[in-house]
């Protein structure tokens, strides 16, 4: 019994010592853009910034500095907010990031968000090379070229898990791909850039036909290519972020709390019944020596 005791008491004690810890350190935040991370010059942009429910407060800071702040109106019925941006432009643009806090304590910062304009210069032209329908397997080179002259391009393929590739050049950069496959299939645009976070027009579309391996004759991409599409696409893309930490943390320390109680218990009902299978054994054993020793009187009795 002591042996068992102890080791409920450890793990009880283990688990409440990893809850303590975790309740003076706070996940860091989720932030993102909606209707996406790229938007046009002139229009609305919201950021959200994704806490925890016991939030107090939020912070949001643009290019290393506060930009803004904003207490949540229901403490605890809420876990995120949202910081408008009524007009964006260049001087909008650029990295931003956010934290939280509860109680006393701050969060860490949250993952950078890069936010772009676009529609600010002339507007690009893409090409393919060395045609726009290839075979699985072959290497394909994207083109695109600002006449007003540029430092920077940016390659998007339409998807929401699109990442822009960058290349360097002054009125044109080349992107190299390949060998391709069918998952390079797609509708793709460029933009010119003079900084990483405004950019010029949106290219015409360039539609990349792959044909598969064997038996498929087909060189049919994966997205439409209208420009309804890409303004569908526009409004829907958004940077990605995965569920949400702190609510992780949270649920962790939830389990954490019913593990001890569910210990505390499970001691409170094993030691009365441990108690009881030591008496029990205690009296076979006192049983057991009895008979044993009325069975020696019988025997050193005179028959």
């Amino acid at each position: 019994m002591p042996s068992t005791l102890a080791a409920l008491l450890f793990l009880g004690l283990s688990l409440s010592q990893g809850t303590s810890t975790q309740k003076q350190s706070l996940s860091k935040p989720v932030i993102w853009a909606k209707p996406s991370f790229m938007i046009p010059e002139g229009k609305l942009a919201i950021i959200w910034c994704q806490g925890t429910h016991g939030a107090a407060e939020y912070q949001l800071h643009f290019e290393g500095g506060l930009s803004a702040f904003k207490r949540p109106k229901s403490p605890g019925m809420s876990n995120r907010v949202k910081f408008p941006i009524p007009s964006m432009t260049s001087q909008t643009a650029g990295q931003y990031r956010c934290f939280y806090r509860s109680g006393e304590l701050w969060s860490e910062p949250s993952d950078p968000l890069d936010l772009v304009v676009t529609g600010l210069y002339d507007t690009p032209t893409l090409s393919v090379q060395p045609r726009p329908e290839v075979i699985s397997g072959e290497k394909v080179t994207f083109r695109c070229r600002l006449e007003t002259a540029t430092s920077t391009f940016f390659l998007l393929k339409e998807g929401r898990s699109s990442r822009p590739q960058r290349r360097y050049g002054n009125i044109q950069a080349e992107f190299p791909m390949g060998p391709v496959s069918t998952a390079h299939r797609g509708t793709y645009r460029c933009f010119g850039s003079y900084n990483t976070h405004a950019w010029s027009f949106p290219s015409e579309p360039v539609k990349l036909l792959v044909k598969g391996d064997a038996g498929d004759t087909t060189f049919a991409p994966t997205e439409h290519t209208s420009s309804d599409h890409w303004d569908s696409y526009m409004l829907t893309t958004e940077t990605r972020f995965q569920e949400d930490p702190v609510l992780w943390d949270h649920n962790v320390q939830n389990l954490l709390r019913i593990g001890l109680v569910f210990l505390v218990l499970v001691a409170l009902v094993w030691l009365p019944v441990e108690d009881w299978l030591h008496r029990k054994k205690s009296q076979e054993r006192a049983s057991r020596a009895s008979s044993q020793e009325c069975r020696r009187f019988r025997a050193q009795s005179p028959g």
